[in-house]
Formats: structure tokens, sequence, C-alpha cells
């Protein structure tokens, strides 16, 4: 096995190891070149570009041509054991139907039921009443709305939910979608009740404040932009510029709260509570002050007499299945009861499945779990490589998504559509289902087999301008696994040793891996699946999408690069201190 080459020109503290475990991580297999090495693990990436991008191939077979190259990449030049690619790529997949897919399926469900039911075209009715405007229904469902269940739920379901109500409103499915992946970048760091920081701490070593403090400075700095940048997107800076009123006060009051509650709360309840402020300043807005122009989308009939107002009655109950679905989403976040849930799963696990030490429905991944060696620069020391699955079946967001669906078709008096809806929801997923689970399968084998932090110590080798790298090795990481908590646990721990050795300060570079990944979340392989799904397109609109969200994803990653620079050179006192151990 050829040695590694220093990227740190001797500067990582003579990090020397020996070979340990079953198979030992190389990350220079093409003749100790970390440039050549980098050059054939990028090829799964450029082969999903050039479909999606080039050949303009639907999302399934451009992540399963990626898989298939990764696979041939990982066992021919790396050397890893085909039965550790195999099972790699099979732990990635099982990664992708859950707990991502099963959040999404749960939340079209959900969709699926407001609509048969009628009580979606309500839902249209009250955001119509707040106001007529297309630029501020966006700028209301896919931000406001939409950010509020990214900070509950996370993993897709803000990308479905909003999606489908844009599309039900009348809007253009495609520009519905590229709109929502777009807002969907300002709550990413936060979401899940504040899951990627917390995964970062814990990869990292880092006190979680610090952490949560370093992301907020920086995402609120782009959270105070987007919902003029998505409008000028969607209507072009004239037309933007009439609502202006209504953009400052959704970026100031969601940039503002996720500032402080970042830096003063933590990162758990930051979306929440960021969401709940800009949503109940919208609406004093709405209700308050009206543009001069109403903005109509292409197809939209004339407004010739309105509709007679629904009682409070009918509003709550066709606003009652998404009010269920926040309900039983928090109820299942708060720590407390989802202990007591996990506990009760633990409990009725089978006993032969081989359960991890730590956590609770962790389940060692037979065959991986500890069968690779992990070694210096991508870590302190060699370390086995875990595979854990968490079968938190019950405690999952997207089964508080589905008990949700489940408790408003009883209330709604309609149980009798599940088994139907269930279908219907299936066949309108199957291929985007077989995509999420094709990409993580192609992330987790770049994972294990060290092809990712190839590219990572290749970027890494960037010395000084490091800080704008690292947020290119976030973005890589989203777009790989399409969640900034993966990208966290990917490229965590590579950060900070990276900082360490170039004499950076580790809480930056690491807060930019989350911060500046967010970027990567709207040409991921599997948010675009979600999105065409959401909003009814059919696979091949999926490359359209890619090609129209790529130019701003690189836009917004190189503007959180340069902040990056600007917090590491030119006001590296506003970055928190950790005190060494």
């Amino acid at each position: 096995m050829s040695p590694i080459v220093c990227v740190f020109r001797g500067r990582c503290a003579g990090l020397c190891y020996k070979p340990l475990g079953m198979w030992q991580h190389n990350y220079t297999p093409l003749g100790g070149s970390l440039g050549l090495s980098a050059i054939v693990a990028a090829l799964p990436i450029v082969v999903l570009f050039l479909m999606l991008g080039v050949w303009r191939a639907p999302t399934w077979k451009a992540a399963l041509s990626a898989l298939a190259t990764a696979f041939v990449v990982a066992v021919a030049v790396y050397g890893m054991p085909v039965n550790l690619a195999v099972i790699s790529a099979i732990y990635g997949a099982a990664y992708g139907l859950f707990p991502i897919a099963w959040i999404v399926f749960a939340s079209i469900m959900l969709y699926r039921l407001a609509v048969d039911t009628g009580k979606f075209e309500i839902i249209k009715d009250s955001v119509g009443s707040l106001t007529d405007d297309r630029r501020l229904q966006a700028m209301f469902i896919a931000f406001s709305f939409g950010a509020f269940i990214e900070g509950a739920a996370g993993f897709g379901a803000p990308v479905a939910v909003s999606g489908a109500m844009l599309a039900g409103l009348g809007f253009n499915p495609f520009y519905a979608a590229g709109i929502c992946l777009l807002a969907n970048t300002a709550p990413v760091a936060f979401g899940s009740i504040g899951i990627p920081v917390t995964t970062l701490a814990g990869v990292t070593g880092l006190p979680v404040l610090p952490l949560s403090a370093m992301v907020g400075r920086m995402c609120a700095m782009i959270s105070v932009i987007i919902p003029a940048y998505l409008l000028v997107v969607m209507a072009g800076w004239s037309r933007a510029m009439e609502v202006l009123p209504a953009i400052i006060a959704c970026g100031v009051s969601f940039a503002g709260m996720q500032f402080y509650v970042s830096n003063y709360m933590g990162p758990e309840l930051t979306d929440i509570l960021s969401s709940l402020t800009c949503i109940v300043v919208m609406v004093a807005v709405l209700k308050l002050w009206k543009p001069g122009t109403i903005m109509r989308l292409e197809g939209d009939k004339p407004v010739t007499n309105k509709a007679l107002p629904h009682s409070a009655g009918e509003l709550f109950m066709a606003w009652m299945p998404y009010l269920l679905l926040v309900l039983f989403v928090l109820a299942w976040g708060e720590p407390s009861i989802k202990v007591q849930i996990d506990r009760f799963t633990h409990g009725i696990m089978p006993s032969f499945l081989p359960k991890a030490a730590a956590g609770l429905n962790g389940v060692e991944v037979w065959g991986l779990h500890n069968a690779i060696t992990r070694v210096p620069p991508v870590t302190t020391a060699p370390a086995p490589y875990a595979a854990i699955f968490t079968l938190n079946w019950l405690s999952a967001s997207g089964t508080a998504c589905f008990l949700a669906t489940l408790t408003a078709a009883l209330l709604l008096r309609v149980p009798h559509r599940v088994v139907g809806l269930y279908v219907a929801t299936f066949n309108q997923l199957k291929l985007a289902l077989l995509t999420i689970a094709s990409m993580l399968g192609l992330a987790y084998l770049m994972n294990y087999s060290g092809m990712t932090s190839t590219l990572g110590l290749a970027l890494a080798a960037t010395g000084v301008a490091f800080p704008f790298f690292s947020a290119v090795v976030g973005w890589l990481g989203v777009f790989l696994t399409g969640s900034d908590t993966s990208a966290n646990a990917l490229f965590g721990n590579l950060q900070v040793v990276t900082a360490n050795a170039l004499g950076l300060n580790p809480v930056l570079t690491a807060s930019v891996n989350s911060a500046a990944g967010v970027m990567g979340k709207m040409i991921s392989v599997q948010s675009i699946a979600v999105a065409v799904a959401a909003t009814g397109m059919t696979s091949e609109d999926e490359g359209r999408l890619f090609r129209f969200t790529i130019k701003h994803s690189v836009l917004l990653m190189m503007v959180m690069g340069v902040v990056a620079l600007f917090y590491a050179y030119v006001v590296p006192g506003w970055v928190p201190v950790v005190p060494p151990k």
C-alpha cells in the first residue's frame, strides 16, 4: 500500500501510523499522488453532472450510473474489497429509504389527503385572502412556511410540502420547485430541531454553542437576502422591488431571530422561532400593506368576483392536517418523548440483531461496522470506521408525518381512503425513491472507500485560501448526500484537523462546512427528485431543474466562501474561540 503524502507539509505533528483493522483507507492510491487520485475520485461526480446537465438524463438513471462508476473506482483503484463495497452501497441505500424517503412519502401523502378531500381548495382561498400577489404567496409559502417545516422535520419535507402547495395554488410546477429549492437554503443548517449543528459538535468534539453561534452569524448574512434573491429569480429586479417592504420584513425578521437564537439559545429552536417570527410578521404586513400592482402568473384568470369567505370552522378543518403535522413533529422532536419512544422501540427489536453499544435502536451493519480503518490526516489517529444503522422507525419524523395523516383522515371522516392514498403516493414517488436510494448508496460508497476524503484533502491543500475552499468541501458534501447533517458527519472532523494544521480557528472552518454546505442542497439529486415528484412533474424535468439551480448554488456557495475569508482574515475576533483542553 502506498504511503500517504502529507498535504500539510510536515505540520500535522508527525501523525504517523501503521495498518490497523481489516482494510485500511489509502487516500492517494495512484502512485501516492493526491492530485491524480482526486481526479479519479471525482469521476462519479463528473458522470452525475454530465448526465444531468449535458445529456439530460432522468435523475434515477444519472444516480445509478454514478453509483456504478463509484463502484468500479472503489474496487479497481482504491482496492476496496468487493463485499465491503456492496455492503456500503446497500447501507447508504437503506438510509436513503429510511429516514429520508419515509419523510418525503408521508409528507406527500398528507398533501394528497388535503387535495382529495377538497380541503386544499380552502387553504388556497385562505392564502389568497392574505394576498392575491403571486410574489408574496411564493415568499410566504416557500420561505416562511417552508422554513418552519425545515425546522420541525427537515430531510426533504419542506420542499415536498411547500412545493406541492405552490403547485396546487396554480404556480408553474417547474418554478414552484425551483423557488422552493432556492428558499430552502436559509434554514437548512438548523433543520430538524438543530440536528446538523449537534451532529457537527459530536463529530468534531467542539462545544455546541460556539458552533451554533458561528453558523448563525454566517447564515444570517445570507438569510436576509434570500427572500429578495428568490423574487428576483422569479419575477425580475423591477417586479421584485415593487414588494420591497415585504421583502425587508421577511428577510430581517427571519435573519434577526436566526442570529439571536443561534448565538444565545443554541441550535435546537433556531429555525422554529425564526420561522414563526417571520410568519407572524408576514401576516401582519400582508394585512396592513398592499403592493401598488398585483402580479399574476401566465394563465391566471382575472378575478371578477371574490369567493364567499369561509367560516372559521371551515378554515380550521382545512388547515387541520398541517396543524396536526406541526403538533406531531414537535412532539416527536421533544427529547423526553423521543427517548421514551426509542426505549419502547428498542425493547421490541428482535434479539438476533447486532445492537450497537451506544445509543438506542442502533444496529451494527454486519460485515461493515469497524471493518475499515480511517487514518490521518482525515482523523487525528487511526480509527475504525463505524457503521451503525438507526432503526428508530417509531420516533422518526416520517412516522410523525404519517401519524398526522392517519389522524387527519379520522377527523375528516375518510379513513377508508388511506390505503388508496398510500398506493397513489407510492406510484407518484417510486422513481424518486429509487433516486434517493441510489444517491445515498453513492455517497456512502464514496465515504467508506475513502474517495470523498481524497477530494476533501485535495481541497485542504489550498493553504491560506482554505477558508474559501472549506465552503467548497461543505457544498460538495451536501451535494453528494443531500443532507447538511450527513455532510457535517462526513467532513466536519477534516475541517478541524486542517484548520489546526494551518493555524486557523477550527470553529470557523467547521461552521463553514455547515453554513456553506446548505447551498448544495438545491442541486442534490434527491432534493431535485423530491421537488419534481411533489409538484407533479415528470422525470424528464429533473435535468432541466438541475440546470436551473446549479448556477444559483455555485454563486451562493462562492458568496459564503468570501464570507468565510472575511471572518478568517478581516475580523477573526468575531469568531468564537474554544480554549484548548
